[in-house]
């Protein structure tokens, strides 16, 4: 198996994170620093990245978690602000995120040992849905709507949703449900920012196959991968 594909199936880090460390000469095969990405992994070959010893997974595993607000994507944070692998069990810490959910976005957030199957789930061109319950604060026109829906640039990038209707109206904030194939670095609320509203709260609640129907904020749970 090709070095990248095998650090990122092994679960260690995502395929883009292993071309890096292969890069950075920070992955050794039989006690020699190897940074070619065509070398092809046997199954005699001893693979480390540093001091960590990479074993191959043979199964897939995919997670679920209800990710409160307040909570950073990452394993570290230079802020130190807490991280979404502190709601995991201790044996699942070495879990990779598919995607991520900003700091202040609840709901829907995978975690897999697979990188390929992580990288799958993250490509555009695979059209895989993410639903989003999304309350703003403003008057919301149907022009807003309309032009959503067609796409608008933002400091020259297209943003566009693949569906959005509005579930509930109340007398200062609305909710709306959202669905996109691809979710940009703070999307949905740079869509609204640029008709002046305001978000006040986001929660994925469906990321393709899979749902936070029943779940409570910070449950974490095994689902069976569908691909």
């Amino acid at each position: 198996m090709r070095l990248s594909k095998f650090l990122a199936h092994s679960g260690h880090c995502s395929r883009r994170n292993a071309e890096k460390l292969i890069i950075e000469n920070k992955v050794i095969i039989n006690n020699k620093i190897c940074n070619e990405f065509s070398y092809q992994v046997s199954d005699t070959d001893e693979v480390y990245v540093e001091n960590t010893l990479i074993i191959p997974q043979n199964e897939i595993e995919l997670y679920v978690l209800n990710k409160p607000k307040g909570y950073i994507t990452s394993k570290k944070d230079e802020l130190n602000r807490k991280t979404v692998y502190e709601l995991l069990p201790e044996n699942k810490k070495n879990l990779i995120t598919i995607g991520r959910l900003d700091f202040n976005t609840e709901g829907l957030l995978l975690f897999t040992n697979n990188g390929d199957f992580a990288r799958y789930y993250e490509l555009p061109k695979n059209k895989i849905k993410r639903t989003y319950k999304v309350k703003v604060y403003g008057n919301i026109q149907n022009s807003y709507l309309k032009k959503i829906k067609s796409g608008i640039k933002i400091d020259g990038v297209l943003h566009k949703v693949d569906e959005i209707f509005l579930i509930k109206k109340l007398k200062t904030n609305n909710w709306f449900t959202i669905k996109l194939t691809e979710g940009k670095n703070r999307e949905i609320r740079k869509i609204f920012e640029n008709f002046g509203l305001i978000v006040n709260r986001i929660i994925r609640t469906n990321y393709g196959d899979y749902s936070i129907d029943k779940m409570k904020l910070g449950e974490f749970k095994k689902v069976n991968p569908k691909k």
